[in-house]
């Protein structure tokens, strides 16, 4: 029986609302969608705390979001929060918050949570003829790997290498100096160094998701969105050099101006470039095979698959 269910995504930048039709073993198709811009991460203050800004913002984010999936007349609302709140030394009490005033109960998901459904989403997109998978998806506050052969990551892994923390955390200036990205090379270097004895020697397809990806292999010649989501991109670790050898001496400003780089995310593109190169160089991938679905698409498969069972 064919449902309308909609999912609200808290991230490190963005409130996203997905409405979709879809039941067990269809193709979820979108019905609405709406942003926020928030930056929750950027309004975590020294003292580790969502700000009262930040925490009043995502109030009025929610109730905008919980508004509109009335409106297109949802089934069911599945909320969740994914790094920035997850983080904040304060999130029971954002979280309480939140549903208090809302009425929306947001669930936060572990990182390891984040790379299991953006997995099943993987699968799902390529199917079984994809063979043995690795899954890369780089966040605001976070990158998520995942490998496995079947619906469930036999490895699920989440490293705190998001492009919005790693830009706060590592990187002054527009554009910063050279030193302060060869500092970022080694501390990214080196976290995925610890990472790599968790994850398989070999696999048959590499793939990545999220706007950070999509954004590179955009800068290195794939096609844009405005051409659909079954053409098929992907994203090679010569170009993605080559795409680092120009952003990195570019202000934040002159690469919002760029066909297919968000405004609001250019300044965090360098630190996301960072981290996409080192995963691919340190893994020892020449491409990855970009996928459309992702974390949400996840969360609602998840979802179908437990209202059928």
């Amino acid at each position: 029986m064919r449902m309308r269910l909609g999912v609200l995504d808290v991230g490190s930048n963005t409130v996203h609302l997905l409405v979709v039709d879809a039941h067990h073993g269809a193709h979820p198709w979108p019905a609405y969608s709406e942003k926020a811009e928030l930056r929750l991460a950027e309004k975590i203050g020294a003292d580790g705390k969502l700000s009262r800004a930040g925490a009043d913002a995502l109030v009025e984010a929610v109730a905008k979001a919980r508004d509109a999936a009335a409106t297109y007349e949802t089934e069911d609302l599945l909320a969740f929060a994914t790094s920035a709140v997850r983080d904040a030394t304060n999130s029971a009490a954002v979280l309480r918050r939140v549903r208090d005033e809302t009425g929306v109960d947001l669930q936060v998901l572990s990182g390891e949570a984040e790379a299991i459904m953006t997995f099943l989403a993987v699968r799902r997109w390529f199917g079984w003829s994809a063979g043995r998978l690795l899954v890369l998806d780089i966040g605001g506050g976070s990158l998520e790997i995942a490998s496995g052969i079947d619906e469930e990551p036999d490895v699920a892994l989440s490293l705190p290498l998001g492009a919005g923390r790693l830009t706060r955390e590592w990187l002054r200036g527009d554009p910063p100096t050279a030193a302060q990205v060869e500092k970022l090379y080694e501390y990214v270097d080196e976290q995925i160094g610890k990472a790599l004895g968790q994850l398989p020697e070999r696999w048959d397809r590499a793939v990545a998701t999220s706007k950070t990806f999509r954004t590179l292999a955009r800068l290195a010649g794939a096609a844009p969105s405005s051409a659909g989501r079954w053409v098929h991109r992907e994203l090679a670790l010569t170009g993605l050099h080559q795409v680092l050898g120009f952003i990195r001496r570019m202000p934040s400003a002159a690469l919002a101006e760029m066909e297919g780089v968000s405004a609001s995310r250019a300044h965090q593109l360098l630190a996301g470039a960072v981290v996409a190169e080192t995963a691919m160089r340190r893994l020892g991938i020449e491409a990855v095979d970009m996928c459309p679905w992702a974390l949400r698409e996840g969360v609602i498969l998840r979802r179908l698959d437990i209202l059928s069972s």
